[in-house]
């Protein structure tokens, strides 16, 4: 008996919860037994018959979690690509509008040359960028642009630059009150000469015509060039009455622009 006590105590030494210990081994014992006689079967079948259900369940709300944070994660993405995909096409539409300016320029320039010979004429390409009384330019002192100088595009004159500053310019249109260019027409019945001045508004009268020489309806009018500012021959307007009274040395013309400046997208300031 002294000897059991003994090992009894050396136990409690070792497992200060012995008796826990002990009954937690016999129940695993008891359990592993009944297990193996398959006692517990039935247990095991209302068990699962129970927790089957919440099992599908909670795997059912699993992968229907997953789903759902996939195609939230799968439309941040496609979010994120559509913005990628915009910048680049607002790129694209930038290169390319820059592209078809710089041709339409290029190609402004050829037929400038053609109209302007480029061994007598130096130009340089401007863009409107403003009309009131007088039409503004995006060219200025720096690029060579001066008061005095004439602003044309192809053969037909536009008006004179009166006022720049470094990076802009005004021109003075031939419709204005204060142009005066010294003009001629030019037709089936021969040449008539006159001084093509402003009025208010969008037309011209060409004065001075004396009463012998021929101009009709619908006649070019074009620069004369004496006044050694203009060159000659450049297109000014188009006849579209002619106004004269009888025992009057001189007659007159009306006369207006073959184009709308408001339409122009370029113009050419002959710098030399």
């Amino acid at each position: 008996m002294g000897k059991i006590h003994v090992i009894l105590a050396s136990m409690v030494k070792l497992f200060p919860n012995l008796q826990l210990f002990l009954i937690l081994s016999s129940l695993s014992l008891l359990i592993f037994l009944l297990d193996s006689q398959k006692i517990f079967t039935s247990v095991k079948s209302f068990a699962g018959f129970v927790t089957n259900p919440i099992s599908f369940g909670l795997y059912h709300s699993k992968q229907s979690f997953s789903r759902q944070f996939g195609f939230i994660w799968e439309a941040r993405s496609a979010a994120q690509q559509n913005r990628a995909l915009q910048e680049n096409i607002g790129k694209l539409l930038s290169e390319n509008a820059d592209l078809k300016s710089q041709l339409s320029e290029a190609q402004a320039q050829i037929s400038q040359n053609q109209h302007l010979d480029p061994k007598t004429y130096k130009t340089t390409t401007t863009r409107p960028i403003g009309l009131d009384r007088y039409l503004k330019i995006d060219k200025g002192l720096k690029d060579g642009v001066k008061v005095g100088q004439s602003v044309a595009i192809n053969d037909n004159l536009i008006g004179q630059v009166v006022t720049a500053s470094q990076k802009g310019a005004a021109v003075r249109r031939l419709v204005d009150p204060d142009s005066k260019v010294a003009a001629f027409s030019f037709g089936k019945s021969g040449k008539a000469k006159g001084i093509l001045i402003g009025q208010f508004g969008t037309d011209m009268l060409m004065d001075k015509i004396l009463h012998e020489e021929p101009i009709e309806k619908d006649e070019l009018v074009y620069s004369e060039g004496t006044e050694g500012v203009w060159p000659r021959g450049l297109i000014l307007g188009r006849v579209v009455e002619v106004l004269e009274k009888p025992n009057e040395i001189f007659k007159q013309a009306k006369v207006v622009p073959v184009f709308d400046i408001r339409d122009l997208d370029l113009v050419f300031v002959i710098t030399e």
